[in-house]
C-alpha cells in the first residue's frame, strides 16, 4: 500500500515539476541573465534528536552556485522533504580544496587530472561521503517521498537502482568510513592512473559501482520510491551557462585524464 502512494504521490510531482519547468522557459525569455545564489551550507529546519548511522547531510555540487530559475526550485523542493537535514554544496573550486584538506596528496594529485567536471563530482561524492557521511543528491534530482522516510535511522548505506536494475550513483546514503566507499575509491583511483577508459560512465561514475557492488547483497532501493532526475530542470537549464554542456558532449571534445 506504501509502495502504490509513493508511486502517486511521485506522479503528482512529476506533474507539477514539468509543468514550473514550462513556466521557467517563460521566465527565463523575459529576464535571461537572471540567477538564483545555492547556499553553500543551510542548517536544518528542525534537529532530530534520535541517532542515525547516516549523518543527517545533503550534499551536492556544481560548476557554479549561481543557477536557473528551475534548479533553484528543485534544490527548494528538496528542502521541502528533507526538513531534518542540514545541506552543504560546493563548486569546483570548493570540492579541489575540501580533497586537498582531508586526503592524501595520491588522491589529490590524480583527482586534479581529471578535466571533466562530471567526473571530478564523481570522485568526490565518494570522498565526502567517506570523511563525513550523508546523502549525495545530483543538482536536476528530486526527491519523491520525504528523506526522513527513505534513509532508516539504522542503515549503513542505501543505493538507487535504475528501471535496468543497475545501480546508479545519482543518489548515494551511507556512513563515514564504508568499506565499499573505499573499494570504489580504489577502484576510480586505480582507473585514473592507469587511464583504464575513455568514458566517464566507466572510469569514475556508476560502471565502477556496478563493478563493486552486488545489487543483492548491498541495500538498494528503486528509483520509483527514491528521487528522480530531469522534472524540474532539464540539460537547457542546467548548462545554460556552461557551453561545453553535459559530460556527454565534453568527453568528445576534452580528454577526460590530462596527458
Amino acid at each position: 500500500m506504501k509502495k502504490f502512494l509513493i508511486l502517486f504521490v511521485s506522479r503528482i510531482i512529476k506533474i507539477f515539476a514539468n509543468l514550473t519547468k514550462l513556466l521557467c522557459y517563460v521566465f527565463h525569455f523575459l529576464f535571461p541573465n537572471k540567477r538564483f545564489t545555492l547556499p553553500r551550507q543551510a542548517a536544518p529546519m528542525f534537529r532530530q534528536r534520535s541517532p542515525s548511522r547516516i549523518s543527517r547531510i545533503i550534499w551536492q555540487t556544481n560548476y557554479t552556485a549561481r543557477v536557473t530559475l528551475p534548479v533553484y526550485l528543485n534544490y527548494l523542493f528538496n528542502r521541502l522533504l528533507s526538513p531534518g537535514f542540514e545541506y552543504r554544496f560546493m563548486v569546483t573550486e570548493d570540492r579541489a580544496e575540501f580533497i586537498k584538506a582531508n586526503y592524501p596528496t595520491e588522491i589529490f594529485e590524480n583527482y586534479s587530472k581529471l578535466q571533466i567536471g562530471a567526473a571530478q563530482a564523481d570522485f568526490w561524492r565518494l570522498l565526502v561521503l567517506q570523511k563525513h557521511g550523508g546523502v549525495y543528491l545530483d543538482i536536476d534530482a528530486h526527491f519523491v517521498w520525504p528523506l526522513g522516510g527513505i534513509v532508516k535511522p539504522d542503515d549503513d548505506e542505501l543505493y538507487v537502482t535504475t528501471k535496468r536494475g543497475d545501480i546508479s550513483n545519482y543518489f548515494i546514503a551511507s556512513k563515514k568510513d564504508n568499506p565499499h566507499l573505499a573499494q570504489m575509491i580504489d577502484v576510480i583511483l586505480d582507473n585514473i592512473k592507469h587511464r583504464r577508459s575513455e568514458n566517464v560512465y566507466d572510469l569514475t561514475g556508476p560502471g565502477v559501482f556496478n563493478q563493486v557492488l552486488d545489487s543483492a547483497e548491498v541495500n538498494t532501493i528503486s528509483y520509483r520510491y527514491t528521487c528522480n532526475q530531469g522534472n524540474f530542470t532539464n540539460e537547457y537549464f542546467q548548462y545554460l551557462d556552461k557551453p561545453e554542456g553535459k559530460w556527454t558532449k565534453a568527453q568528445k571534445e576534452i580528454d577526460i585524464i590530462k596527458k
